[in-house]
Formats: structure tokens, sequence, C-alpha cells
């Protein structure tokens, strides 16, 4: 008999229930993943279930592992072990025995996604399609959306109707489906839906695997899209027991095509099923818990459920209103700072955002006070590569040198090859030039080449022009540059990641105007210098580091400290979500109430004011902050941020402090920052301070309330 001493009457319910059909309703942190794995030791251990007779289903390979292992930790060594796999793994095992049906062989081919994406541009180069505005993500991305939703090659030419883009994916689609049934390959949505369409067509074959698994049990099933639940119920027969865990308030996927209504429609599907609600939370304090129900109580499309929790160590949840981005960051950081030298360590401590795009200011908040942190499942703001591209276009200005060329001169593509990029270093060897200056002489070449290049040295020498006016604008160089290069244009044309990658390109035009508002006198020369400290790829995969995530990253994981920011109207929700319609609300209430529970002991909410030249308007606090209980939350520092606001000036849709907190600082005065170091002040110019650093820093305007800014006392 399994030991059931520690679980609580609801988990033993869902452990020992001999119910055919069940329903786990597991709220975050209520110990599912517990429940699962010991359901399944007792069906083998004391109700005599054979092992290869139960079927266990998850979503990932790290979450199928862990069930194996804890399995394993549970029964007897003598018993052979369950089926558990992750969806794609069961659908290969199938095939591998049954695409016979289909005339496939059993050695057919798998297709990875890089498969995927060099299969699409041998179709744009047989087909002699311009690929500039067919990019491979977004072609990869036409051809799954055509496959899931069952839309033939025919039927894309028929949607197609009279626009040349539209006409030219569905060619490539269909040269993709004729060499995959050339190469006898199937690609990971086809491992779905061939699976499904045998179980479909051969009913024979069906029977066969029904009669295999008696006991099927489904993980995280409030993700189940359309297809995998006809898969999962092509399985079930009227003997199958069938065993679903899930949560609706974490159904955070509807983008990728996860269904809410499967799991709360399950009792409709399965007659006379039973549904167990686990909903007492081991993970979070009182307070943090009191704070998700009263949120996700405004959703109408869920199952009741309140968390609650034994534990008497909570604190309130503190919501801090900074005044900008810049305050936000700062705050965030010297709060960290604070809580790591009282002895949290860094990896306990996590920094949550809606979209990548948002880790910007973060980022740098971090760096200033040299706090280590890790990028989770992304890419640091100033790694990316849009962000990388859109800097060397920068350096084309300030310095041209090659390194900065050679990434942007073919990007986007102006049909300038390697062969003419090794030409133009080696002539730039030999007369001991740049290879800018080799551009702009344009000698050696002739033809289409030529005139590619002259127009590209026209684009940068008219940049260089405008940047050499007294009244240049940094904000409107990148504007310039993304424009006249087509580089906007390019990004327009990806419908995977170019909607993104513009949001990250609008926060570095934000990082652009926030460094010359912070220094007046200082230009791109200067810009790009105190960039370079930014962008320095020193490592910090350290074990103990900060960890920054977009909230649909952070699922499943939890850290003592969780700092939820830009809990903002239009950011947190999202604005297409709130336009969209009460669906998309609702999704990003999930996403709060997931993002509130990754909290164990405390949780910050943190919100960004002034203008969003992002959301183009003044931010607003987001409607999640004020559908909190009130008892369960405290507003630190109110009076310091009225007091900030009454110095506050609005002046041409920008926010602008006026600089009455920098009346301590006075000529003379020695101050410390982060990045420059110490430093004597020599002037004060109403809130602009100007100060002079050591080498290689040297004087420097900036904000006298600047966070990053601080008096050394004397």
């Amino acid at each position: 008999m399994i030991d059931i001493s520690r679980l609580n009457p609801q988990q033993k319910e869902a452990v020992l229930s001999d119910d055919q059909y069940l329903r786990i309703i597991a709220g975050a942190g209520s110990g599912k993943t517990r429940v699962l794995t010991m359901r399944i030791a007792h069906l083998i251990e004391d109700e005599d279930v054979r092992p290869d007779r139960i079927l266990a289903i998850t979503f990932t390979n790290k979450a199928a592992n862990e069930m194996k292992q804890r399995i394993a930790d549970m029964i007897a060594p003598s018993f052979h072990r369950p089926w558990i796999s992750t969806i794609h793994s069961l659908c290969v095992r199938v095939l591998r025995e049954e695409i016979g049906c289909l005339g496939y062989p059993k050695s057919f081919t798998i297709m990875d996604g890089d498969d995927q994406k060099s299969l699409v541009k041998e179709a744009c180069r047989k087909l002699e399609l311009d690929s500039d505005s067919l990019t491979p993500s977004s072609l990869v991305n036409y051809i799954s959306n055509n496959k899931t939703a069952e839309v033939s090659v025919d039927a894309a030419f028929k949607i197609a109707g009279h626009f040349s883009d539209d006409i030219d994916r569905a060619k490539v689609y269909q040269y993709y489906m004729e060499r995959q049934s050339q190469m006898f390959a199937l690609d990971f949505d086809d491992l779905i839906l061939f699976t499904v369409r045998i179980f479909r067509d051969f009913p024979s074959v069906r029977e066969k695997w029904q009669k295999r698994f008696e006991f099927i049990l489904v993980d995280e099933f409030q993700d189940v899209d359309r297809l995998q639940y006809r898969l999962i119920r092509y399985l079930c027969d009227e003997n199958t027991s069938l065993y679903v865990v899930g949560d609706p308030d974490q159904t955070i996927y509807t983008w990728r095509g996860a269904d809410v209504n499967i799991i709360m429609n399950y009792k409709r599907d399965f007659s006379g099923a039973k549904t167990v609600i686990l909903n007492e939370n081991y993970r979070s304090s009182k307070e943090i818990l009191q704070a998700a129900n009263s949120v996700i109580a405004n959703n109408s499309n869920r199952m009741e459920k309140e968390l609650f929790t034994s534990r008497k160590d909570g604190e309130k949840i503190t919501h801090f209103s900074a005044m900008s981005d810049e305050y936000e960051a700062a705050y965030v950081a010297e709060r960290i700072a604070a809580l790591h030298h009282n002895g949290l360590p860094y990896k306990d401590i996590a920094i949550l955002y809606r979209s990548n795009y948002l880790s910007r200011s973060l980022e740098r908040g971090l760096v200033d006070l040299r706090i280590p942190y890790i990028i989770y499942g992304g890419i640091r703001f100033y790694e990316r590569q849009e962000i990388k591209d859109a800097l060397c276009y920068l350096r084309m200005v300030s310095s041209s040198d090659d390194l900065a060329l050679q990434r942007v001169l073919n990007r986007p593509k102006r049909g300038i090859g390697q062969k003419t990029m090794d030409a133009i270093e080696t002539e730039a060897r030999k007369q001991d030039v740049s290879m800018y200056e080799i551009l702009k002489q344009n000698q050696i070449f002739s033809g289409r080449t030529k005139t590619k290049i002259e127009e590209f040295t026209a684009m940068v020498e008219k940049w260089k022009a405008y940047n050499a006016k007294e009244d240049s604008d940094l904000v409107h160089l990148l504007s310039m540059i993304l424009r006249d290069s087509g580089y906007r244009a390019m990004l327009q044309e990806d419908q995977e990641k170019g909607e993104e990658r513009m949001e990250n390109l609008k926060s570095l035009s934000d990082d652009l105007r926030v460094f010359a508002e912070n220094d007046p006198q200082a230009g791109l020369d200067e810009y790009m210098q105190a960039i370079s400290l930014y962008t320095d790829k020193e490592e910090r995969e350290t074990a103990d580091a900060v960890q920054m995530m977009t909230v649909h990253s952070a699922k499943g994981l939890e850290f003592d400290t969780v700092f939820v920011v830009d809990l903002n109207e239009g950011i947190f929700p999202n604005e297409r979500a709130v336009n969209e319609s009460r669906r998309g609300i609702e999704e990003e209430r999930r996403l709060a109430y997931v993002a509130f529970t990754r909290a164990k002991r405390k949780l910050f909410l943190v919100e960004a004011g002034g203008f969003s030249y992002i959301l183009q308007r003044i931010r607003t606090t987001s409607r999640f902050i004020n559908e909190i209980d009130p008892e369960c939350i405290e507003q630190p520092k109110r009076m310091e941020r009225k007091t900030q606001e009454r110095n506050t000036e609005s002046h041409g849709g920008s926010i602008r402090t006026a600089g009455t907190s920098a009346k301590g600082v006075k000529k003379g005065d020695k101050v410390m920052h982060a990045v420059f170091g110490e430093g004597i002040v020599v002037r004060v110019d109403g809130s602009i301070a100007q100060i002079a650093f050591p080498y290689p820093a040297g004087m420097k305007k900036i904000a006298a309330t600047h966070p990053s800014l601080k008096k050394v006392k004397k």
C-alpha cells in the first residue's frame, strides 16, 4: 500500500478514486505532480494494474523525466515501468508501427525546425520567389497553421485569391508538401496529424491501440488543443479510464491553439465524470493567494475555486508606482540589492514581465548596481539580433568600422553576397583603409552591385550629414535609418517575430531619448561609448543570478521573491488583448494569476509612470492592481511619490523631472555614479548637474535626480 498519510483529503480522493472518468482541477502550487505520480503508483502497487497498461501523457520532456523518476522511487524495482511520454513521442511510437497504412516506410524522417526552414528556402530558390518578403520563419508558420487547421494546398490557393504574396506562400506550401512526400519526411505537426489520420481511417489499428491501454492520464490538460484532444479521444474506448489534470485559470497558451473549453466541458464529453478540486496551496503565502484569488475571480469562463494555505509566515504584497522606466528599474535593482545584502540568494529572485522588449531598462538597472542576472529562455536586450543590427547601423554613422559594415551591408538583403564582401575586405587590406572607404571609392565593382553600393553609401552619408547638424536628434536618426535602410519594412513582412522585434526597436528608441534627456550635450559618439558598458559580453552565467523572464516562461517555476513589472494598462494587460474581446482580457488575467503565484514568500508589483513612446500616451495603472483585495497590499513611499509628481512637468508629450530633489546637490559636491564611478559636481543648471569623472568618462551632464547618481557624504 502506498503511503498517503501526508496527503490532504482532496489529494487522497484524487489518488484513490475508482471513478472511470476523473477531472482533477489542480490550483497553482497544490501538489499536482505528486498527486499524478501517486495515482500511477497506486494503480500499480494497490490495484495490481499492469504498468504497460498505463499511459501518462505530458507536454515537455522535462515533465516526463521528472514523472518517471518519481514513480521509480515509489514502486518496487521488480515492476515494469508504465508508458510515460510527451504526446509527440507517443505519436512516433505509434507511427513506427502503423505508418505503413499510409504508404510510408517505418524509417520515415523526422524534420526539426532547421530542416523546415531549409526546405522553404529551397522552395523560394527553386520557384524564384523574393525571399526578402517571404521569410523562412513566416513561411514555416504559415504552413503549420494550414496543416493544423486542415487547410489543403488546393484550399490555400483558393484562399489566396488574387493576392500575389498569398499566392507565393501557397506555392511554397505546395512545394513543401510535395518534397516532404518524396522524402517520406514528417515535421512535428505531421506526427500528430498522421496519427490522428490513421486512427480515424483504420478502425482496426485504432482498436488495437485502445486495447493496449486501460488507464490514460493526461497532465496540463488545460493546454491541450483540438487536434491533440481528438488523438486522446481516439485512444479511449468504452472501457478506458481517462484521468485529466489541469487548471483552467492557468490556460495561457491559446495563441498556440490551447482551448480552455476542452477542460471546462470535460463532464459533457465524458458522462458521469467526477471532478476533484485541489485548492490547498503549498507554495505561496496567504497574502499572495488572496491577491491572486481576487484578480482571477473577475473572469467568468472558469471553475469556482479559491486557493488557501496553512502557512502563517506571509507579509503584504508591495505595490510601487515609479515615476518612469528608469525609476522603476532603479527601485527593482535597489530592492534586490537590499534583499541579497540581507542573505537572500540572487537565484531565489525573479523579475517577470509581459513581453521581452520590457527587459531593456531593467537590465540596465541591474548592471548599474553590478547585480548578476540571467535571461531565462531569451536573449539579453542588447544582444538581440535587431538591437545589434540597429546599433551597427548607428556605428556606421559614428565610426563606419569594418565589423559594423559586415553585419549590416546585406541586412536587409541587397544582393551583395559573400564574394563581394571578400573582395571589399581584400581591397581594404591592400590599400590599408577601412572597408567603408572602399565602398565610397566604388571602383572595383560594376553593374547591379555597383548601383547597390552607391545606394548604400549615399544612405550612410545622408545619415552622417544629419548627425553633424547642431539640432540633430538621436531618436529621429534611428527612425531615418530604419526607414531608409528598409529594415523596418523587412520586419513588417515577418509575420512570426516582426511585431516583437519592432517593439524591441521602439524600446531602443526610448533608450536613446532617455540618454539625450539625461545628458543634453552628448551625441551619438557618447551614446555608443556608454552603450558599450551594457553590451560587454562578460560571463554572467553564474549559479547565483537573478532570473529574468516573461510570464509565459515562468509557468511551472517558483521563487522566494518575485517582481512583476510594468503593470500598466496596454502593457500588462496587453493592448491587443484589451481591444480584442472578453476572451483576450481573460487570458491576460490568467497570465497575471500565473505571475503572482510564482512567488512563495514576497511579491512586488511595480508600475512605471510617465509617457510611453510605445503606447503613445501617459501610462496608467493596470486594472489588475485595482482588482486586488486592498487588505493584502501596501503602497510604500506614497508621500515621496506625491512629492515627485508635484515636481514633474509635462512638456511636448515627454516627462521631465523639474529638479526639486536636486537642491541637495551643489557645485563642489562629491557624487558616486553606478557606471562612471566617483565624480565632482562642477556646475548645477536647474535639474542638470555637470560632473567631472575620471578618464575615460570625462565630463558628463546628468539629471541630478537620476537613480544611478548618489551623493557621497563628507
